[in-house]
């Protein structure tokens, strides 16, 4: 495990929360795109790129975060780095996020696991002989983590582990923040986008939304209301957070996970970090340096920077079991995979100890 260090000049959370989105020169991976037809009508853009050279040890999948997609810094830096260690990339699209327009009038949102599950399955039938993994990154993240508590010991087999990054694992205390006075930034940067999503969403199928509630839209609450939780059959936006948000299930996760969580993340408090469901379930891991931002973690220097999230993710994967086709290590008490022998319990109560002093702190 390595240790985070804010790049000079760049410590405070702004800085490294919008340094690498508005002057980062990432990676651009040569994609292949294919769309993939879903069972209910719709469709899944979905971008792959292969190892550098050779053939593939695995595959790693990466899910991008809220009104992102596979252009995203982190998604060509995370895939950059894979594919320079051998590993076949895909980057998936979330409904709406590839440039075009879904067909329904559902789109994405925190909790989406059933186009996950539908990818993974065609990703397994395609290569059944590789070892798979999946990165999420903010909403993506969340994504992983729901699914992966959802499905626990039925998740299928090829699927080792995961990495979760600046995951909101609370979206009802995550909502709450955002909409507070002092994070109009947040709401300036995904707002106007997700409201237009909405308003096209209302015009193409008449008398299905309020346009004028959508278009008055102001927070997350009220876009949350007037089209999340209508569009994808919640109640209402308590509902879906509530059933949506992944800090609940992650007690019934079995696979090996990587939580990489910033305590200064500008849009997470930091109350919400699980540190108690990560005790108490042997197979998570919490990092949560005291700086990094929402998928920040710039390091090194501005005129020289290294992306330390994207790193750590391509390492975990390399470290659980079976990633590299080795023996899988059996957990006891769960029979399945267990954490990578790098990954110790006692560098694990380390980071969980070291979290919580951390948050005890800053609460104080």
């Amino acid at each position: 495990m390595s240790r985070f260090t804010p790049a000079s000049g760049l410590a405070h959370p702004i800085a490294q929360t919008l340094f690498p989105k508005l002057l980062r020169r990432a990676p651009e991976p040569v994609f292949g795109r294919e769309r993939w037809e879903t069972p209910d009508g719709d469709f899944l853009d979905v971008d792959l790129a292969g190892p550098d050279g050779g053939d593939p040890r695995g595959v790693l999948v990466v899910l991008h975060g809220l009104e992102g997609s596979s252009r995203s810094h982190y998604v060509g830096g995370t895939i950059a780095l894979a594919r320079s260690r051998g590993y076949l990339s895909l980057a998936l699209n979330y409904r709406g996020c590839s440039g075009e327009p879904n067909r329904l009038l559902r789109s994405y949102h925190s909790g989406e696991t059933g186009d996950l599950a539908f990818v993974l399955a065609r990703v397994v039938r395609t290569w059944p002989s590789l070892p798979v993994a999946i990165a999420g990154f903010s909403l993506g993240a969340n994504v992983l983590a729901r699914w992966f508590g959802e499905a626990g010991a039925d998740l299928p087999e090829a699927v080792r582990g995961g990495v979760a990054v600046s995951c909101p694992y609370d979206l009802a205390a995550c909502a709450a923040w955002l909409d507070r006075s002092t994070r109009s930034w947040i709401r300036a940067a995904f707002l106007p986008t997700l409201r237009a999503k909405a308003l096209e969403k209302a015009r193409r199928f008449p008398g299905a939304l309020d346009e004028r509630r959508i278009r008055n839209a102001r927070t997350f609450l009220d876009i949350d209301e007037a089209y999340t939780s209508r569009a994808h059959g919640f109640a209402d936006a308590r509902d879906y957070w509530a059933r949506a948000s992944s800090g609940p299930v992650l007690s019934r996760i079995v696979r090996p996970t990587l939580f990489l969580s910033a305590i200064d993340d500008p849009l997470i408090p930091r109350e919400a970090i699980p540190v108690r469901a990560l005790r108490e379930n042997r197979r998570l891991l919490l990092e949560a340096p005291p700086r990094g931002g929402h998928v920040g973690f710039v390091a090194g220097s501005a005129r020289s920077p290294r992306y330390w999230a994207e790193a750590r993710v391509v390492a975990f994967v390399e470290q659980v079991p079976g990633a590299l086709g080795h023996e899988v290590e059996e957990v006891a008490a769960g029979g399945r995979a267990g954490l990578a022998h790098a990954v110790a319990e006692t560098q694990r109560r380390e980071c969980i100890a070291h979290a919580a002093a951390d948050i005890g702190r800053r609460a104080q």
